[in-house]
């Protein structure tokens, strides 16, 4: 298991964006020997910071022989793109930007067989995807190697017990600022009751900051130490304003799968003059929430419905613009109505100003009868606290996680663990709460924890801004989220009845 920050991923530095939450969860079996850092199944809260790698590592369920097998040949190259109107080398699978989208159903096994022919290594991340047993499957550094160039790799992953909305991306080289990225649909099993009726369209919603500078140039800045400017765009679906259209019938409602694959920058979402209905939670169905725009924050998922309840003689805006920035960006698509007349025109509408706060109360257990919601019945026996800082290393911007600043090893931790190859790495590397001061070391993060351990996680932002944490190939539960640091009197404030489980989660500033 890999718990990181989920935005700029490069070779030097991990760059998430993020107050004060926590977690809790279970330390899980290793996947090929015993091995005393690797596992953990969370349940949390989030906290404001930024940060680096921390790996854990999780743990997949074994193939059944009579689970469905879906079968996928993917081709990665580079290609033309012009998604800001301008030629760009864009990351392309199958020829397609953004790539195709996986579609499966609860327990199906999943078999990709991945060419990479570029010029550099390539791995691939299933984000939100639970790996059980095998987490050297999720393609990021430090559990797995990279594909060479001219070489293949077949991924092998069951979608055991797991329902909703989530997507893939490139974790190396900042493979991400160029493509390569695509959404991930599970349905549920025809005979297994979804809280809402069957919707009339399903569409997939990849939305995202964009640079309009070659991912290699952006890379060796990140190398060199240094800021990226603000982004050139949004993209929606991988076109800018009014590129992407979504075709509706009049009073029909659709499924809309929102994923922000960006680099930095959390996204409000909205429709002109229409609601949606809050439904799915990267896996867990929600109690249902009327909104009118939704904050997506990088790395996360959601499913909204909509229906098409407005005259039908004109299209509308479908909008994503960032936020807390200044300027703010904006992009738009088309809400088309099939039989409209007018176009979209005039100015989109205008996103939320203020802090957006969403009801993620769970609707019910999830399909695993294991992960109902009796976490809050089991006693924590480890509170990790994880403080973000940034500072300056050796004249280099650098970002840290309780004083320790990843850097990559030279062989993948999981192997250097199977193969029980010394020097690599050191257990309990990075401590369980942070140290006093601001002061900044280099090292392969890795934390121990034992087999089977409740584990609560704080997360404390100390930079000003949001930050974005995502657990590689599990998920865990939020418990709770408040501004300022945490005590043990936070705990009072903990749901521990009915919250989500999900794998990504944002820190206030």
């Amino acid at each position: 298991m890999d718990f990181r920050p989920n935005l700029m991923e490069s070779p030097t530095l991990q760059y998430a964006q993020g107050k004060s939450s926590w977690l809790l969860g279970h330390c899980l079996k290793p996947t090929i020997t015993p091995s005393k850092y690797l596992p953990c199944q969370l349940s949390g809260i989030a906290s404001r910071g930024l940060g680096f790698v921390i790996p854990i590592i999780c743990v997949v369920a074994i193939v059944s022989a009579e689970d469905p097998y879906r079968f996928f040949t993917w081709n990665v190259t580079y290609g033309d793109i012009y998604p800001l109107g301008v030629r760009q080398q864009g990351i392309l699978i199958n020829g397609q930007f953004p790539g195709p989208d996986i579609y499966s159903v609860t327990n199906d096994n999943i078999i990709i067989n991945v060419h990479n022919n570029l010029d550099e290594p390539f791995l691939l991340s299933w984000n939100g995807v639970q790996q059980r047993k095998n987490s050297f499957e999720d393609g990021v550094y430090g559990t797995t190697c990279p594909i060479p160039p001219g070489k293949n790799f077949t991924y092998i992953m069951q979608m055991k017990d797991q329902i909703g909305s989530f997507y893939y991306f490139p974790s190396l080289a900042f493979h991400k600022a160029a493509g390569g990225f695509g959404g991930i649909r599970i349905l549920s099993r025809p005979r297994i009751p979804v809280p809402f009726p069957e919707p009339a369209g399903d569409f997939t919603i990849l939305i995202g900051d964009w640079y309009k500078t070659n991912h290699k140039v952006l890379k060796a800045v990140l190398d060199q130490g240094k800021m990226l400017a603000l982004p050139d765009g949004v993209l929606i679906n991988g076109l800018g304003s009014n590129g992407a259209w979504f075709t509706v019938e009049p009073g029909k409602t659709y499924r809309l799968r929102i994923s922000n694959v960006g680099l930095r920058n959390t996204l409000n979402f909205r429709i002109q003059g229409h609601t949606m209905k809050l439904v799915e939670v990267e896996g867990t169905h929600t109690v249902q929430t009327t909104i009118t725009s939704l904050d997506v924050h990088v790395g996360q998922s959601y499913s909204v419905l909509v229906t098409a309840d407005q005259p039908a003689d004109q299209d509308y805006y479908m909008v994503a613009s960032t936020r807390f920035t200044s300027p703010v960006l904006i992009t738009t698509a088309v809400f088309h109505y099939i039989n409209s007349r007018k176009p979209v025109s005039g100015p989109p509408p205008p996103g939320p100003t203020d802090v957006q706060w969403t009801n993620l109360t769970a609707s019910g257990p999830r399909p695993n009868p294991q992960g109902s919601y009796h976490y809050g019945q089991i006693n924590v026996s480890r509170t990790i606290r994880l403080s973000n800082i940034a500072g300056l290393v050796n004249g280099k911007q650098r970002y840290a996680i309780n004083g320790v600043s990843f850097v990559p090893a030279d062989t993948p931790l999981k192997l250097a663990d199977y193969y029980k190859i010394g020097g690599v790495f050191r257990v309990g590397s990075i401590p369980d709460s942070p140290p006093r001061g601001r002061s900044i070391r280099l090292d392969a993060s890795v934390m121990g924890a034992d087999y089977r351990t409740f584990v609560e996680i704080v997360f404390e932002n100390r930079e000003k801004i949001i930050q974005s944490w995502h657990l590689d190939g599990y998920s865990f539960f939020v418990v709770g989220m408040d501004g300022g640091s945490w005590t043990p009197n936070s705990r009072k404030e903990y749901n521990l009845v009915d919250t989500v489980s999900r794998s990504t989660i944002q820190q206030p500033v």
